[in-house]
């Protein structure tokens, strides 16, 4: 390569002659003629030689000509190969795209206020929620598709509920309402396919949609499947977590920073560089996006049910103590990610933190005091009722031990066996003793 370059230069810089510089170089004026002709610097080449894999090539274009995605040792024991496995996955990588296709993959082109991209993302830490109990907890991840910016929380349950709550206060941090929403077929959104009543009211609330995924195509909403790597890649390492709200607390501390990074994709905004950052685009995503609406969608967990003797309600498998003094009447259960609240007729019975650990009792102290006292004043009252029996004509009814009547009939339970005959009644002695008893 020096070679070539001196005796280019000398020629055409220097104005020597061929032999002169063959002479310089010291290399053959044939060497000095080819020099100067070329276009191009010289380069090394090696000649093709045949491969192991040749002689059977034309059975492995047979079998992929019917089977284009059969795998590479699949065809290696169809045809018999017992040699290299690598040589043969190399030609049948080259040869495989002349049968199966290709699937050319186009660029979207996202226009301000359209399409936010949602998903659920999995940390591998166990968070600790209470109770002893450490748990894999799903963190909503929202991304908007124009600008990239990227919001996310961690949720109690991937439930329609939870998902919704956790949906309702990304967009409100936001402060707009994409025009879409795009799901994968995630089983609490549209796991049939078709997208859940609950999530449809929640969209039509919104005035949005929900899209669903094409079934088995990952790449459909690739852009928050690259920040939930993301996140696992520059979120999680080196922390610890001691709560889901410590990790709420520390995502939400570091999103700001992730959104300021510089994105390739997206124009500068001053122009030039070789990138752009979110923060940037995200006023102009906003004001492309439909308004809040006046009043919130309906989110989280309601149920009605009858408040039964034990007065605990249950939600997602935790009970909690309700007033006592409603017992036997129906209240209504309302949860969001932080609180459960209990109303019955529209008054307040019950205030909780949520519980995220699974299967527990939470107890409001003053429940527990207002049925010990229901309780006792129960008893006394039973008491009361016990002690004022009265015959119709105003005298005292006593109440009789059942053995009164066993000396009555002459029946000695001592030795009576059920079932023998009564000699007296004329009647078996277990049916005798059931009439009076």
């Amino acid at each position: 390569m020096e070679d070539w370059a001196e005796i280019r230069r000398l020629h055409r810089s220097e104005g020597m002659a061929i032999k002169a510089i063959a002479r310089h170089v010291g290399v053959a004026r044939n060497t000095v003629r080819a020099a100067l002709a070329s276009d191009a610097p010289p380069r090394y080449g090696r000649g093709a030689k045949g491969s192991i894999v040749d002689e059977v090539e034309p059975q492995i274009r047979a079998l992929l000509r019917e089977f284009p995605t059969m795998p590479a040792t699949v065809i290696a024991e169809r045809i018999g190969w017992t040699r290299s496995i690598t040589v043969l996955k190399d030609r049948v990588r080259v040869i495989r795209p002349e049968y199966r296709g290709v699937d050319p993959a186009d660029r979207i082109e996202y226009q301000p206020g359209d399409t936010a991209q949602c998903d659920l993302w999995f940390p591998a830490p166990r968070i600790p929620v209470g109770a002893g109990q450490v748990a894999m907890l799903p963190v909503l991840v929202v991304t908007l598709a124009y600008s990239r910016f990227m919001s996310a929380r961690m949720i109690p349950t991937r439930t329609a509920a939870d998902i919704l709550a956790g949906m309702w206060a990304l967009i409100e941090g936001v402060g707009a309402v994409p025009k879409r929403l795009w799901w994968d077929r995630e089983s609490a959104i549209g796991g049939t396919g078709r997208v859940h009543a609950t999530a449809a009211t929640f969209a039509g609330t919104l005035a949005t949609r929900i899209v669903l995924a094409p079934p088995a195509d990952p790449e459909f909403k690739g852009m928050v499947e690259r920040h939930n790597s993301y996140l696992e890649t520059s979120f999680l390492p080196g922390r610890t977590f001691t709560s889901p709200a410590d990790f709420n607390d520390q995502l939400a501390a570091w999103l700001p920073r992730a959104n300021q990074r510089m994105v390739r994709a997206l124009a500068p905004a001053t122009g030039s560089g070789a990138g752009g950052r979110p923060v940037d685009h995200l006023a102009a995503d906003v004001a492309a996006m439909t308004a809040l609406p006046p009043v919130a969608p309906t989110t989280g967990w309601h149920h009605r049910v009858r408040l039964n003797r034990d007065y605990y309600v249950r939600l997602d498998s935790v009970d909690y103590s309700v007033d006592p003094a409603v017992i036997g009447r129906m209240v209504d259960v309302h949860a969001d990610l932080h609180r459960v609240h209990v109303t019955c007729g529209g008054r307040l019975v019950a205030a909780h933190d949520r519980c995220w650990a699974r299967r527990q009792t939470i107890t409001d102290p003053a429940h527990r005091v207002q049925a010990a006292r229901l309780r006792a004043a129960w008893q006394q009252d039973q008491a009361a009722r016990a002690v004022a029996r009265r015959h119709e004509d105003g005298h005292p009814v006593a109440i009789r031990p059942l053995s009164d009547y066993d000396t009555l009939f002459g029946i000695d339970p001592a030795t009576f066996t059920p079932g023998t005959h009564d000699a007296q009644s004329g009647q078996s002695g277990q049916g005798g003793l059931e009439v009076v008893r």
